[in-house]
């Protein structure tokens, strides 16, 4: 086997770390994981354990860290969708388990790329919508005996079109059909693991690797025990539609630890110091000739999770998928966000003394406008 002294693993793979100024990102690895997290998957990773027994026992104490009714884990936030839609029609919540129920409600601003994770396991969506917005006539009308679930997107709470959590669960109360509130990018604040939950969700899913800093390869489905039980029976290492969807024992332990110290987190000192950053990057930033820099207003839509803040940084003579493309091929390369002419620069994943690079490199990364830029001739 060839040797690698001094050489990291990215560095072997030819792979260059980012600045990650875009946020719990799945496609730039999700959230860092303290070392305490890394530990327990270290120590997990030493010996063998009954899996079954593994995972009932993990949710039990998630369960209990987050002060929740039950709690299962899974492979990630879009597992646990195609694992509740599957256990929401398995539930026999219509009172006929011989009844087909094959249909997952969903309103239309609440419609997303995620939907697949629903359809993959042979549930049909059923958009509610009377034009322009839904209202709750047209949400009634579209239950019918075949309605396994309703899915609620937390992150199109407020969209144009959507209806109130409560209004949905007031309108699904005594037809026994479960409610599924999608919350995986939904932290901060922590008291939305329980906000759902009393808003009237039988049913929330989180994501293990975002902001509860877990392996990204980790989610959570939370909320009544006897739903949870048919997530549990249909989930790995079980043979049902999870089987494939692994959470080996590392990932589990790692999950564990990772509820553990996010309950005990000071979430207010973090939002403070995230606030600090904002405000060091827009007074760099919109000093700079060509960019005017702001900090974005907590009623702004496209923003995951608005509790937040963030840097938006309007690019002049250029656009801002052209400098975030820039700042992506740059040295260090810097992943950002992009939102319609702004650039989204989320602190959440940053070091405060990534700071000063991350303006050097939006610096570079700006162009003049053709208009003033040098002729290149004497």
């Amino acid at each position: 086997m060839a040797e690698h002294r001094g050489m990291g693993i990215y560095d072997e793979l030819g792979v260059t770390p980012l600045i990650n100024a875009w946020g719990t990102v799945t496609a730039v690895g999700g959230s860092l994981m303290p070392p305490e997290v890394v530990e327990a998957m270290r120590e997990a990773s030493l010996s063998f354990v009954d899996l079954h027994l593994l995972h009932r026992r993990a949710g039990e104490e998630i369960a209990r860290l987050l002060g929740v009714e039950a709690a299962c884990v899974t492979s990630g936030a879009a597992a646990g969708l195609t694992i509740a839609a599957a256990a929401s029609r398995a539930s026999g919540a219509s009172g006929a388990p011989s009844a087909v129920r094959d249909e997952c409600v969903i309103l239309r601003a609440h419609r997303s790329r995620y939907d697949q994770a629903v359809t993959i396991g042979g549930t049909r969506i059923v958009e509610v919508s009377s034009g322009a917005a839904a209202d709750v006539d047209d949400l009634r009308a579209a239950l019918t005996p075949r309605t396994a679930l309703v899915l609620y997107l937390a992150e199109a709470e407020e969209a144009p079109g959507s209806l109130a959590l409560g209004t949905v669960a007031g309108v699904l109360e005594g037809t026994g059909v479960p409610l599924v509130v999608d919350a995986a990018a939904e932290l901060p604040p922590r008291s939305n693991l329980r906000r759902f939950l009393d808003g009237g969700a039988d049913l929330v899913i989180v994501s293990g690797g975002k902001e509860i800093r877990g392996p990204q390869s980790s989610g959570l489905i939370l909320g009544r025990a006897d739903l949870i039980a048919q997530c549990t029976a249909l989930c790995f290492p079980n043979h049902g539609i999870g089987r494939g969807m692994k959470t080996d024992k590392e990932t589990i332990a790692g999950l564990v630890r990772a509820v553990d110290l996010y309950v005990r987190r000071d979430e207010d000192a973090e939002l403070r110091a995230w606030d600090r950053m904002v405000a060091e990057l827009v007074a760099a930033l919109d000093a700079h000739p060509l960019l005017r820099a702001r900090r974005h207003t907590l009623s702004e839509p496209g923003i995951q999770p608005a509790s937040i803040p963030r840097a938006f940084v309007a690019p002049l003579g250029s656009s801002a998928s052209e400098v975030a493309a820039r700042l992506l091929a740059g040295e260090p390369p810097v992943v950002v966000g992009v939102d319609g002419e702004e650039l989204a620069i989320n602190p959440q994943c940053l070091d405060p003394r990534q700071l000063p690079i991350l303006v050097r490199a939006m610096e570079r990364a700006i162009r003049p406008p053709a208009s003033v830029r040098p002729s290149g001739g004497p």
